[in-house]
């Protein structure tokens, strides 16, 4: 979640898709995509049709959040969803794929590690050429 605003304290809290927005930061095209491709449950209806999110609808969209700013496909997202839908049934199976995806994970932070070190030795490069240029002198 972006907003690091609390969970309201009700026995059975329930926001409406605009608060969910809000405390996301998912704009709600994408909480209704979300749903209708399976990476959330139907969430519960008012009366009138409204949609409202309770406390475990939040805390599933905050780890999906986390997935997907790891770099995890729809595809993916999408497979665990199904697999959680099972319930214990399935928890090899999702320990298995989070393993999997923490591996990709350490190899692309290994990789963007490498390309930052990269990064500033050219820096470093451009700036000592500068100094050059214009006669002055790091005085470190």
């Amino acid at each position: 979640m972006t907003s690091g605003q609390p969970l309201p304290q009700d026995p059975e809290p329930t926001l409406t898709i605009a608060e969910v927005a809000e405390r996301t930061g998912l704009s709600h095209d994408t909480l209704r995509y979300y749903e209708k491709a399976g990476l959330i449950e139907r969430v519960g209806r008012t009366s009138g049709n409204q949609r409202r999110y309770d406390a475990a609808d939040l805390l599933w969209l905050e780890f999906l959040l986390r997935l997907r700013d790891t770099g995890m496909p729809i595809a993916g997202m999408q497979r665990y969803a199904r697999l959680r839908a099972r319930g214990d049934v399935s928890v090899a199976d999702r320990l298995a794929m989070l393993r999997e995806h923490r591996a990709e994970l350490a190899d692309r932070m290994r990789a963007l590690r490498r390309n930052a070190r990269a990064l500033d030795a050219k820096i470093h490069h451009y700036e000592r050429l500068l100094d050059e240029q214009t006669g002055t002198e790091e005085t470190t």
